[in-house]
């Protein structure tokens, strides 16, 4: 990790109060569905993004949500806490993705298309992981703005270009032009923001998971490994993606019927 990126990223302005809020709700034992609703419900802009992307065709619900009550009942409280901080914490950075050759519209339906997925795939038989996996899959893929950043600093753009032309490999590419990838800048943004410990090291070990420590990150840091490998980074979902990502639900021993209902759905 450079000193540069590392600098920037304690440089970065707490997340504001309705973050600590749905935080607070959402890891107290004691808190109910009615608690998160009546905290979502006091920002209206908020409930605003968190309606638009539970109304989002990727879900495939037939009838509009018109209600935060109705998105927390369709989706539980985990993943519209998912939403919510998704909203909240890309509203915290200047998006430029160019170096990496996408723009801010297609950085955001990366996100949606990952979310989607997780959704789709684990929101009945992973039930008990959602509240790790629905904002692990929003916004695993945040460090890429703080590379982004470095690289358009240092001007890098043409290097990291090549880089990326030569090895076929976005993390490997981060790794040699600016010195760390982006499940270990992501993971480092969520830990200066004082995250739960489980969000954190999801991210951290999603390339590598068996190095997690306990069984459920490393569940869940499977998953979320391949369902970035089914949604590259420019959201295009592609037989290779596809058989790339079964490939590693059969070394993880995953739920491979359900998979492909989901990315069929997807």
């Amino acid at each position: 990790m450079t000193e540069a990126i590392l600098k920037k990223i304690k440089q970065l302005p707490p997340l504001p109060e309705s973050a600590m809020q749905i935080e607070a709700v959402y890891q107290n034992p004691d808190s109910t569905f009615n608690d998160m609703v009546k905290i979502l419900e006091k920002d209206p802009l908020l409930t605003a993004d968190i309606l638009k992307a539970a109304n989002s065709p990727l879900y495939g619900f037939s009838r509009e949500i018109n209600a935060i009550s109705q998105a927390v009942g369709l989706f539980g409280m985990g993943t519209v806490r998912g939403f919510a901080l998704a909203s909240i914490v890309k509203k915290s950075f200047p998006l430029d993705l160019s170096p990496y050759g996408i723009s801010n519209e297609m950085f955001s339906t990366l996100s949606k298309k990952q979310h989607a997925l997780v959704t789709a795939w684990c929101l009945r038989k992973e039930n008990k992981l959602m509240g790790v996996l629905s904002p692990a899959a929003f916004l695993v893929e945040i460090g890429k703005v703080l590379i982004a950043q470095q690289i358009i600093a240092e001007s890098k753009q043409g290097e990291f270009r090549e880089a990326l032309e030569k090895l076929k490999d976005v993390e490997e590419a981060e790794k040699e032009v600016v010195g760390a990838d982006t499940p270990e800048v992501s993971s480092l943004i969520f830990s200066q923001w004082k995250f739960e410990s489980s969000l954190v090291d999801v991210i951290a070990h999603c390339e590598d998971p068996e190095k997690a420590e306990d069984e459920d990150t490393k569940r869940a840091a499977k998953i979320l490994h391949v369902v970035r490998v089914s949604v590259p980074m420019n959201g295009v979902v592609t037989e290779e993606s596809i058989a790339a990502a079964k490939e590693l639900i059969a070394k993880y021993e995953l739920d491979l019927e359900s998979y492909e209902t989901a990315i069929e759905n997807l």
